[in-house]
């Protein structure tokens, strides 16, 4: 039971960070139920799990649904997030090997490609990349686990705001500035450029929240 419990949670954590379940919508455990072929035992318990992780909300006498992060929360964790992958590239630059050199290249050749084609959810995929070869290079297990976790958390609000205006090519041109500073070994800069990267705010935040807003009008 408690291991179909986690294999439910994972395909619907999945489908929450992914943009499949988004912020709002509803979760019915007979529906869940009926589509994964299951009790309402483990979507119980897989519903549990994820209210625990701080991905879905449980309203006594309304039900269960996505969890709609707030401005002030969302900007907050995005605070965080800069500042944990800043001390990632901020490693990575004292630390890469030659090795993790060309892992972050051939990441930043797929981005290229995604951000040549127009792709925003292709850019996004090798954006994920691209970060996690910097995270590996920074050579602190601790570390890697806490930014990935944030990450998961977000992971639904960074891609969408890959679809604002001109964010792409923005985004790579940042990846640029981010590159160059590990390879030059300069652990300052290149904690500074991710910073800046990560951060949302002013008119980047504004576009990310008439994102959300335009996607919960569609889905209205």
């Amino acid at each position: 039971m408690e291991k179909r419990a986690e294999r439910l949670r994972d395909v619907l954590e999945e489908e929450i960070l992914t943009g499949v379940l988004r912020p709002g919508d509803r979760l019915e455990e007979l529906l869940l139920a009926e589509r994964f072929g299951v009790s309402r035992t483990p979507i119980r318990e897989a519903l549990f799990q994820l209210s625990a992780a701080g991905l879905i909300e449980q309203r006594p006498r309304r039900g269960t649904f996505v969890a709609e992060l707030g401005p002030r929360r969302l900007m907050e964790m995005f605070d965080v997030m800069a500042e944990l992958e800043a001390m990632c590239a901020r490693l990575a630059a004292r630390r890469a090997t030659p090795e993790d050199l060309a892992a972050l290249r051939r990441a930043h050749t797929g981005c290229e490609a995604a951000a040549e084609r127009g792709d925003c959810d292709g850019y996004y995929y090798e954006n994920e990349v691209f970060h996690e070869a910097i995270r590996d290079a920074s050579r602190n297990e601790f570390l890697v686990e806490q930014a990935s976790a944030l990450q998961k958390r977000l992971k639904a609000y960074r891609r969408l705001q890959l679809r604002a205006r001109d964010r792409v090519r923005a985004s790579f041109a940042e990846h640029e500035a981010i590159i160059a500073a590990i390879e030059a070994g300069d652990a300052e800069a290149a904690a500074e450029a991710m910073r800046i990267h990560v951060t949302v705010q002013g008119e980047r935040f504004a576009d990310l929240l008439a994102s959300l807003e335009q996607r919960k009008a569609k889905s209205a």
